[in-house]
């Protein structure tokens, strides 16, 4: 399968692009700033709203993975409402791609979102809720944005809302759920970018919402 992966320099994005690779798919990492990945991968530097960019990385992909996101410390961003990407880049950067899409006819789309969104809220820990609606709650506003306009664009999609991440390597599997309620708060990035590549691979994951976590 060929998969285009935007927003794939660092953390899950990096991660993923790594997975895909490790089980023998063709992978194009598409970001701002070029990042470090296996021997084999297309890199495309550009902007997510560059659709001329965008467009051309798009051809030929049989599916696409959005792990756009502010790398920023939250509480500077929240502070000072500036940051080294846009602050809708989630929203804004997703309806690029499925823009790029829909005119390219690549159907097959997992987005990662977070734990948190929508229904998921009242389940956090009452620290979780507070650093939501102190230090990112235009980041939150944007990912509910970003899951509608999915939800809403008529393709293949898998929406992936991990818990809180951490770069810690483990082999262990992810505890993955339809439902809202999770054993733990915390999750390896390899971890989620298993469970993304997953839903790439696996057709009956389209149109569900996957919570994702570390089992207890």
């Amino acid at each position: 399968m060929r998969v285009l992966v935007v927003g794939a320099s660092r953390g899950t994005g990096a991660e993923l692009v790594a997975e895909l690779v490790e089980r023998g798919h063709v992978v194009t990492a598409y970001s701002r700033q070029p990042g470090t990945h296996p021997e084999g991968v297309r890199t495309v530097t550009g902007d997510v709203l560059d659709a001329d960019a965008l467009g051309k990385a798009m051809v030929g992909q049989d599916a696409v993975a959005v792990t756009l996101g502010i790398p920023d410390n939250p509480f500077r961003v929240r502070l000072t409402g500036r940051a080294s990407s846009r602050l809708d880049v989630r929203s804004a950067g997703t309806r690029a791609v499925l823009d790029a899409m829909r005119e390219h006819g690549v159907r097959r789309l997992v987005v990662q979102s977070t734990y948190g969104i929508g229904a998921t809220y009242r389940h956090l820990p009452l620290a979780l809720k507070a650093f939501f609606s102190l230090a990112i709650r235009p980041q939150v506003d944007d990912h509910e944005r970003q899951e509608q306009m999915v939800r809403e664009s008529g393709l293949d999609w898998t929406i992936v809302r991990p818990t809180v991440l951490h770069d810690e390597p483990t082999d262990r599997p992810a505890h993955v759920s339809t439902g809202d309620r999770l054993p733990t708060m915390k999750v390896s990035r390899r971890q989620v970018a298993r469970v993304e590549a997953d839903a790439l691979e696996d057709a009956a994951r389209a149109s569900q919402v996957l919570s994702v976590t570390a089992a207890a």
